[in-house]
């Protein structure tokens, strides 16, 4: 079973494009890079994810080793690319909109 992209990460990227940077302050994930939605599935297919931590869908990388994955309730998860499995699982955010407002985006 693959997830839905939640609603918020598709207008976030329709209004401020695929985000590579920061969160403020010093709370995981640190470094974020989003996917485009075109890579998502692609992405997620190379990854495994699916067979390694069914009931995730990744959507962005830390940069460090890591995926930033959404569950079914639409809660952001960091997950480690080597050895990857849910109980390995690192909740960042309830939502992607609360992820969202720790990034650093330009003025």
């Amino acid at each position: 079973m693959t997830l839905p992209v939640p609603v918020e990460y598709e207008q976030f990227l329709a209004t401020h494009g695929a985000f590579e940077g920061f969160t403020v302050g010093d709370e995981m994930p640190g470094y974020v890079a989003l996917w485009p939605l075109a890579e998502i599935s692609g992405n997620n297919s190379d990854i495994e994810i699916q067979k390694y931590a069914p009931g995730y869908l990744a959507f962005a990388g830390n940069g460090g080793g890591e995926v930033l994955a959404f569950d079914a309730t639409g809660a952001v998860y960091m997950l480690p690319l080597i050895g990857m499995d849910p109980r390995y699982a690192v909740k960042v955010a309830t939502s992607f909109g609360e992820l969202a407002a720790r990034f650093e985006l330009a003025a």
